[in-house]
């Protein structure tokens, strides 16, 4: 949770303040991407990444404060049992803020933050180095398995030799 901060805050009230960043962070979660003002965009972005943070471990004390924070069950539930899992793999950096025009009204500066659910590079990086590993390790053990069998059978052979 943010603290208040000094002078001017969103909305006029540090309350108000709380259920603008709370509705932003509803409609993200609800929507996956939403666009706002920069200002807007980069006070949203700790407070998701702080509930997603909460939202991975899954407790239900994590569950109930994620409801202080956004009180609408349907999408803390959404966020708990789908999005977070999607996370599962990710040390941080869930959102992602990209500058857009500015607004047509009143030239405010416009950002578009949006939750990067792709998997990580290193995640794609080392699964294909597990795949090659295991790929070597299946023809090592086929290759053992034939030398084997070849030795198996000259063994044989030489017994059947020997008994003649």
């Amino acid at each position: 949770m943010p603290t208040p901060k000094k002078g001017a805050r969103f909305g006029g009230s540090a309350s108000h303040q709380k259920k603008i960043l709370s509705n932003l962070a509803a409609q993200l979660f609800e929507h996956g991407a939403i666009k706002t003002t920069d200002a807007k965009a980069k006070l949203l972005r700790p407070y998701v990444e702080k509930i997603i943070t909460k939202a991975k471990r899954g407790t239900l004390a994590d569950r109930r404060n994620v409801l202080k924070l956004i009180p609408n069950k349907e999408i803390v539930a959404y966020l708990f049992n789908e999005l977070a899992p999607k996370f599962e793999g990710r040390p941080g950096g869930y959102t992602r803020i990209i500058k857009l025009e500015n607004r047509k009204g009143d030239n405010a500066p416009i950002s578009q933050i949006s939750l990067v659910t792709e998997p990580l590079a290193s995640t794609e990086a080392e699964r294909a180095t597990r795949a090659a590993a295991s790929k070597q390790a299946e023809e090592a053990k086929a290759s053992e398995a034939e030398a084997e069998a070849q030795e198996a059978e000259a063994a044989e052979d030489a017994s059947e030799e020997e008994s003649k």
